[in-house]
């Protein structure tokens, strides 16, 4: 290993890295300043062993599967989505949750007498 380059008034590369993405620059951002390629940034962080901090989980990422659902039944949301200022997906999660929450399934689905035996 050689030894460190100063740059950017850092005493190394490496440094200059850390002090960039503290500050939220980007990787090709990183790399464009430095002069050096995109992936001599995410070795020299890797590599300095320092753990890169991860973003904040989105809710949509949170623990769940997906559910497919049709287009047109998405496409109908929309128009109802976007008077909440809500995504259709979000709309879609909610109507759900709430549907299950508020122990709505058998009220929205009407086909208590088919069945008849299940309670």
């Amino acid at each position: 290993m050689g030894a460190p380059k100063p740059c950017l008034g850092y005493p190394s590369r490496t440094q200059a890295i850390h002090a960039l993405r503290a500050e939220g620059v980007s990787t090709s951002q990183i790399a464009a300043r430095i002069g050096i390629p995109i992936s001599t940034v995410s070795a020299l962080e890797l590599g300095s062993g320092r753990v890169r901090a991860i973003r904040p989980t989105r809710p949509s990422e949170q623990l769940g599967r997906t559910v497919v659902m049709p287009i047109d039944v998405l496409d109908a949301l929309g128009p109802h989505a976007a008077k909440r200022c809500i995504s259709v997906n979000h709309l879609a999660r909610l109507i759900v949750s709430t549907v299950v929450d508020e122990n709505m399934i058998d009220a929205v689905l009407d086909d208590a007498d088919s069945l008849e035996g299940w309670a």
